[in-house]
Formats: structure tokens, sequence, C-alpha cells
């Protein structure tokens, strides 16, 4: 079978990993960070670049010694660099650099010190006592770490969205061209923008179950086939994400995209609505004693039960079912509703195109401005811009959209929030910016009073923006900090400045509670890409996802203005 991207970028993140416990030169780390993201985002598969002889160096971030670590594992299978660091740091503890709190000085430690090397020798240590007699760690990390690798062992491996999404589409593409089928579509987790997913359930509309089972499992990327049957088969892919096929037939279809898609909270008060009107709900349909009166769509289903179709992003057995009800359904945010981006990276710090080509890029996406929000100083490992860089940055752009038409650049930054609470740049350059995007990329592991206090002091200078990637988590690797968002969004309506969806995949953050919040609270949600190169524009659509989840419609999200009014609101604060 031949190495997909996926397997690829995956290798490239391992080796930054055991760099990083290796307290290797940061900036190598990063050009291997920086390499898998690329790769996740290409269009195109790299073995069928090679095999077309394709210049691999042409990619950004991919010079010869990283394109020859691409080809070496097309050839071979494996990545000889890989197994290489494998022979002096176990890969088992690239585990425990994904625990919160422990970094990879922490992981040398462990490893260096008390021979700890995977999760459950970590937790038989802090059960000991061993963890708080080592430097760097204490009574609190010892407990905050048998905490954590409690809630790890209890929960499910799950998949982020964009991960799924690279697995869900070209079985899509594979299953809708097979002879007979109608309609596929992804139901699930997966279909409500959830923002991980455990398995991919796919619902298949034709005649004949038991050929569209068998090509399930002549798929060339499974591994693995668990079940078959005549209208449903269950596999696992290459990369171990589960697949759940159903096939049914046109006349059920509406009943079962609702009765698969969930949440089985919301199927529940759905039932519920129709036991009390004298209906049995179940995936094959609507029924009146043994008679079916509807099920080919989900129009069909909620109107059976007095209701209007309800978003799917919104099915998760709240109050969905009420405000259906009341007729006060949200019209929720759309991906055409965006009409700019205001966290968007270049190559003057850690991006990996020219701002020239970042404009191509957002029109490319259909948006009509962006705004230029490169690092701050602070944060060196990302080539961060100090005041003279900043200023200099800006008179590029005040020529470049000279020569622009229908489309604007904005002059902005992502700057550090310190400890302190102040800002990584002086005033005075800070007061010349469109946009300042604060952010907090360093100690991250405050008490929640004082972090709270930390943003609550950056938010109330005069240049402040938004805030950044509010609770600064990453799905799979790092927990949320520990903030009062509460206090966080009363204080950002109190002093008028706004929140970011940042839509990365390993981010999207805010969490849709949070945007509910911020709704409530009548504080305007910018849902930006964080955009570290032309591909990352395509992330919008997961933050639109998060946003939808987050009951924010296309007026609660700042970024969905016209530019004029855009620039009112940014001068109001």
């Amino acid at each position: 079978m031949p190495i997909r991207n996926e397997a690829i970028a995956d290798a490239f993140e391992e080796i930054a990993d055991l760099l990083e416990i290796e307290e290797a030169n940061p900036f190598r780390v990063r050009a291997y960070r920086n390499a898998a993201r690329t790769i996740r985002g290409l269009g195109t598969e790299l073995v069928e670049m090679v095999a077309r002889d394709e210049d691999l160096t042409a990619l950004p971030g991919i010079g010869e010694d990283l394109a020859a670590k691409v080809r070496d594992m097309l050839e071979s299978g494996k990545m000889s660099a890989l197994e290489k660091l494998h022979e002096s740091v176990p890969a088992s503890l690239e585990s425990l650099l994904r625990l919160p709190g422990l970094g990879p000085k922490r992981v040398k430690t462990l490893y260096s010190r008390l021979q700890i090397e995977n999760l459950s020798q970590l937790a038989r240590a802090a059960r000991d006592g061993s963890l708080s007699q080592l430097p760097g760690f204490g009574r609190k990390i010892e407990q905050r770490i048998l905490e954590t690798i409690a809630a790890r062992r209890g929960s499910e491996k799950r998949w982020m969205r964009s991960a799924a999404a690279a697995a869900a589409e070209p079985l899509v593409d594979y299953l809708t061209e097979i002879p007979g089928v109608k309609r596929v579509i992804i139901a699930g987790s997966y279909r409500r923008g959830k923002e991980t997913v455990g398995d991919l359930d796919v619902l298949v509309t034709a005649a004949k179950g038991e050929a569209i089972a068998q090509r399930l499992a002549d798929y060339p990327e499974t591994r693995n086939v668990v079940a078959r049957g005549s209208t449903r088969a269950t596999v696992v892919l290459r990369d171990g994400l589960q697949v759940d096929l159903r096939v049914v037939p046109e006349a059920s279809f509406g009943a079962a995209l609702h009765y698969f898609t969930g949440s089985k909270a919301h199927n529940i008060q759905v039932r519920r609505r129709g036991q009390q009107r004298g209906l049995k709900i179940n995936e094959y349909g609507v029924f009146r004693n043994d008679r079916r009166i509807a099920g080919k769509t989900e129009k069909q289903v909620y109107r059976s039960v007095g209701l209007p179709w309800i978003p799917p992003e919104l099915r998760e057995g709240g109050v969905e079912i009420d405000a259906a009800a009341e007729g006060a359904l949200p019209d929720l945010v759309e991906p055409g509703d965006l009409r700019g981006d205001l966290h968007v990276h270049s190559g003057d710090s850690d991006g990996r195109a020219t701002i020239e080509e970042m404009v191509a890029g957002a029109r490319d996406a259909g948006l009509r401005y962006m705004a230029i929000t490169d690092h701050s100083r602070h944060l060196t490992v990302a080539h961060g811009l100090d005041a003279a860089r900043v200023r200099k940055q800006c008179a590029r752009i005040d020529r470049l959209n000279e020569g622009l038409r229908g489309f604007r650049v904005l002059k902005g930054i992502e700057v550090d929030i310190l400890e302190d609470g102040t800002l990584d740049l002086p005033n005075g350059v800070l007061a010349e910016l469109d946009v300042v995007v604060g952010a907090v990329h360093s100690h991250l592991g405050l008490s929640r009073r004082k972090q709270t206090d930390r943003i609550l002091r950056a938010m109330d200078h005069p240049a402040f923006t938004m805030l950044a990637h509010p609770t600064g988590r990453l799905l799979g690797k790092r927990e949320p900090c520990d903030l009062d968002m509460e206090r966080v969004v009363r204080h950002a309506a109190e002093c008028g400045c706004f929140l970011e969806l940042n839509s990365q995949p390993a981010r999207l953050d805010l969490l849709d509670i949070h945007c509910r919040l911020a709704r409530d609270a009548g504080v305007l949600v910018s849902i930006n890409s964080d955009a570290h190169s032309v591909k990352d524009f395509r992330n919008l659509s997961l933050g639109i996802a998060q946003a939808r989840r987050g009951w924010l419609t296309k007026r609660q999200v700042l970024n969905s203005r016209p530019l004029r009014e855009l620039r009112k609101l940014l001068r109001r604060r």
C-alpha cells in the first residue's frame, strides 16, 4: 500500500517530539513541525509527486534534507532518521510529552533519573511519591499527573476533525462511484461538527447493500474487516479509524440520517415527543402502529413531532428542542458569510509564504480583507518582530495596498501577553496598528486567579483588539489553561474588545460553550484561520462548524462585516 501524506507528517511530528526531549535546537524542531503542517495541507499525495519526479523542495519548508527523508519513507516504508532517534530516545516517551505540565525537560528528567518510559511507570512513581523528590516537580504536579493519567485511561481514542476529514473525503468519493449508490453521507459526531470523532458513521442509499459492504471491505485503505452483513459493515482503516457502514433504502434515508447523526440525548427527546403523539421513531422511519408515515427526509421526521428541522451542530440534547418548539432557533453562520480573516502570519515570522502570496490565498478563499499578525519579539522561536521590524512591515503593507483592488491588508500583530499581563511591544507601535491580537504562549500553568487576572489586564490595554485562542489548548496534547472564562467574557463586553475562535485543527478555541457565553454577553467573535500557509485558509470551515455548535449567527461574528463596518468597530475599541 502506498504511504499517505498523513503518515509522513506523523513521522516528522514524532521526530520533532523526540528532538524536543533531547533538547535539540528549537529551530530544528520547528523545521520538522512546519514540514508536517505543510504536508498535511497538501492537496496532492507526495507519493504521486515523487512518481511524477516533481521537485519536493519547491514545497514551503521542505529543503533537500527533508525531501530526502520523504523519499526514504516512500521507498522503504519507514523513516531512517526516526528509527535512529529511537535508538537513543524511546518512542514511548512521546506519550509523556503530551501530558499537561510535562515539557521536554521534565520528560528527560523522568527518563534519566527514574528510567520512566511510559504512563504506567509514571503513574507508579507518582503514587509512591518518587516524582515529588525530583527537581522541577512537587506534590501538586504529582497529584495533577495522577488525575490526568486517570482521565486519559478513561477516554476512548479520538481523532481530530481534520484527520477524520482526510479519511472521510476519499472514502465518500470511493463509495459514490459504486454502481447503484445514490447518496453517501457521513453522519455521527462528524456531521454534528464535533472537534474530535471516535469513528465514522457512513450512511449509503442503495438497493443492494451486500455489494456495498463488500466494496468497503475491498477499499485500499481498509486494514481489517470487523463485521460484514447484507446492509452493514464495520472496518478499521490503516490509520486505526473505525468506519461503520449502513445501507438503507431511499424511503428510510431521513430517519436513518437523523438516528445515526445523534446525539443519543437529542434522539431520545425526539422519540419522546413522538411517543406523546402515538408515534414510534427509529432508523427505519416514523410509524403509527405498523404504518410508516414519514422518514424519507429529516424534515419529515421533525415535522411529525411538531418541530422544524434542527441543524446537526445543535443536536446535543440541550435546549435545542425547546428552542425549536418556540421558533427560536438561530440562523447559524455559514461558510460564505466570512468577509475577512484577522489572524494571518507571513514569512516575516514563522509563516511559510510572503504577504503577497497570502493575499492571493485569501482571495482564492473568497475573502475581501485580512490582517497580517505576525508574532512579536518575545516568541523568539517564531522569529518574532520587534518594534522596528513591525514598522518596516507596515510600510510594505501600505505600498502593497496602493496596488490592490477589491482587497485590503490590515496592519496587525499577534503580541505576546507576558506573565504580568503587559504586552510584548511598546505602546507607541501598538497604537499604529489596525489589529492587535493578544495571545498567551508561556506560563500556561498559572493558577486560575493569576491566569485570569493576567488576561484581564492585557485586555485593558487601549490598543488591545482581541484575545487569541483563549484557553491555549492543543487537542490531544495540551489541556486548556485554568481560566475563568465567564470573567473573561464579561470583561471583554465591558472594555469593548473581541474574542477569537481560532480555526487551527488542534485548537478550535473558543470552545462551543464559550461561544455561547460570548453570544449571550454581546461580545463579537472573530473566526480566524491563524494561517501560516496559503492552504491554511481552508481551516476556516472548521471554525465555522465550531461557531455553529456555539449557536453563533452571522451578526455575532466580527469578520462577517464588510470592511467599512469592521473599521468602525475597530476604531470604537
